[in-house]
């Protein structure tokens, strides 16, 4: 999910620069007019009105952003796994916690169809992609190896979060394609192919 913008009160400690939702909108306003591999991350600080040291505060790199809080929506996405009703099918639960995950509300900057836009359909940043794609298949993959008391690394769980991360790319694929395409309605059709690998 997309931080919105806040500045942490002085009464709390050192009142913070800037935010993650802040400069990730200086960032798309810059890879707009500039593209991605001619923004630097000196341009970025620049455009949001801090130091070089203070952006790496918040991202490691010009990769990162384009991702936003990614570790925190893990996060979320565990949480959301975790509270799914342990008599619901493995197929299912992991259908409904995908579709949970994909849920961005329609105000946030950038928007989520600009994010992906640009994740999906930039070369410099797949194979970043490929690391972030592994932390959300161990999600699932840890998700799935519990509920069937398999040891870590199995292949079940492994196939599962595989499976569930094509499955899910084919579905941005369709929605990127055509503007008028709902998320949701897509990735519930592909998640619901999941249950022949888990029938």
């Amino acid at each position: 999910m997309v931080e919105r913008p806040t500045v942490r009160s002085a009464a709390l400690g050192r009142p913070e620069a800037t935010t993650h939702a802040a400069i990730e909108q200086a960032a798309f306003r810059l890879f707009g007019r500039h593209g991605f591999d001619r923004t630097t991350l000196d341009m970025i600080a620049a455009e949001v009105g801090v130091g070089r040291r203070t952006l790496f505060r918040y991202y490691a790199s010009k990769n990162d952003i384009p991702w936003g809080r990614f570790d925190h929506t893990l996060a979320g996405f565990r949480e959301v796994l975790a509270r799914m009703p342990p008599d619901l099918e493995v197929h299912a639960a992991v259908h409904r916690a995908v579709l949970q995950f994909n849920e961005f509300p329609a105000d946030s900057r950038p928007t989520h169809r600009e994010r992906m836009q640009l994740i999906l359909g930039t070369p410099e940043l797949q194979a970043h992609s490929v690391l972030r794609y592994a932390e959300w298949r161990e999600v699932i993959a840890d998700y799935v190896a519990a509920r069937h008391d398999l040891p870590a690394g199995s292949l079940l769980p492994r196939v599962v979060s595989q499976v569930s991360l094509a499955l899910a790319l084919a579905a941005y694929d369709a929605w990127l394609a055509d503007p008028d395409a709902d998320l949701q309605a897509l990735l519930d059709e592909s998640m619901g192919l999941l249950r022949r690998h888990l029938g």
